[in-house]
Order: structure tokens, then C-alpha cells, then sequence
């Protein structure tokens, strides 16, 4: 009896032929010969799966570039500022295959702003990303007196540093390293947290606290 062919490998086969595609010659460079070439396959096998039409693999290439990224997330610290810099430090590309695929991603963007299609589905990731910065952000600064206009500045500087890593990266040879990373977010946190008074429940609690009444 043949060996059965488990559909999703294969289409994650193909997948990963374009990102080696993509990394090593940019993604102009795609076509259903070489994707075939890259993963062992015919172009009939890669027609079965997505049909005759490139953009189909490359949106699904896309699709698995998003969510191999989110998969990377592992548990964070309980402590608001350490989880921003776990954060960044897991989506920044650490490894070589992190590297090729931030790589990929990132011809996918500058591709997404003459294909509105793809603009779409990356506005939508970057929109949840946002998010969730914005809300680590409010955590992190929870003992802080900022207001909602600070807030957004501070989120989008910490976006510019994650953008600032993707795009720096894309244009090396190499992986960024994960202790670099961390220094510049953690760097960064202490100087953010330093630069807003504490509010006035912190400031009351402190006062409140045990020193405090040892004191009195």
C-alpha cells in the first residue's frame, strides 16, 4: 500500500520553499518552477494543492509566516516591564530560520503596498500588534502619571524599536542575538518608566506602606 501523503506537510514544504526563495533572491523571484525545484516536487503536485495560480501559495506563505511567528510566543514574566521586553525578544528573528523568515515577511510588506490584498491582511497583524504593545505599555506604566496621548507616543516608540529590529535584520547576513535585544528593550523600559512621575496612588501608597508607619 503507498505511503499516504499528509496534505498539510506538503503545502507547509511548499511554504517553506518560498521563504528560501524569497531570502535568497527576493520575492520577485518566485515562480511555480523554482518553488518546485526548492521542495522536490513536480508542478503538478504544487497545482493540486493550490491551484494554477502563484498568488495562492504566496498568500498561503504568508499566512504560515503570521502564524509561525505568533507560535514563537512562550509564557512571560509576571512583571509588567519584563513582559515587554519578552515580548519584542520573541518576535525579533534570534535564529537562522527566524532570520529567513522575518526576511520573507518583510518583501511581503514592502509587496503589500501595491497589492491590496496582502495590505489588507498585514494591516490587520499590525493592527493586533499594536494592541497588545498598547496594552503592555499601560501595565508597564500602571504606577506612572502619563495620560492617553503620552501612552500612544510611548506604544509607537516601542513599535518603531520592534520595526527597527525586523528591518535592520532583513538587510543583514546575519541573526540578530537575543541578549542584544534585551538590553536595548530593557534600556529602553527604564528610561521610558524613568521619564514620567509616579502618580498619585502610587506616591499615596508608598506613603501608606510599612516604612511609612514604622515611621510615624
Amino acid at each position: 500500500m503507498p505511503k499516504r501523503v499528509d496534505p498539510e506537510a506538503r503545502r507547509e514544504l511548499v511554504a517553506d520553499a518560498v521563504i528560501e526563495e524569497i531570502a535568497a533572491h527576493g520575492i520577485r523571484s518566485v515562480t511555480l518552477a523554482r518553488i518546485a525545484a526548492r521542495a522536490g516536487l513536480a508542478i503538478g503536485s504544487i497545482r493540486h494543492y493550490f491551484g494554477d495560480t502563484l498568488r495562492e501559495v504566496m498568500r498561503f506563505t504568508m499566512g504560515v509566516l503570521m502564524q509561525r511567528a505568533a507560535r514563537r510566543a512562550t509564557p512571560l514574566s509576571d512583571d509588567p516591564v519584563a513582559r515587554i521586553v519578552d515580548v519584542i525578544a520573541f518576535v525579533a528573528p534570534t535564529s537562522d530560520q527566524e532570520h529567513r523568515e522575518n526576511i520573507a515577511l518583510v518583501e511581503y510588506r514592502v509587496m503589500a503596498r501595491t497589492d491590496p490584498e496582502l495590505a489588507a491582511d498585514i494591516a490587520a497583524t499590525s493592527f493586533a500588534a499594536e494592541e497588545v504593545i498598547h496594552s503592555l505599555l499601560r501595565e508597564a506604566l500602571a504606577d506612572r502619571a502619563v495620560d492617553e496621548e503620552a501612552l500612544h507616543r510611548e506604544a509607537l516608540l516601542l513599535l518603531t524599536l520592534i520595526e527597527g529590529f525586523s528591518f535592520s535584520s532583513a538587510l543583514s547576513s546575519a541573526s540578530l542575538h537575543e541578549k542584544d535585544i534585551r538590553a536595548v528593550v530593557t534600556a529602553t523600559m527604564h528610561r521610558l518608566r524613568d521619564a514620567y512621575p509616579p502618580s498619585d496612588e502610587a506616591v499615596e501608597g508608598a506613603a501608606g506602606g510599612p516604612e511609612a508607619d514604622e515611621q510615624s
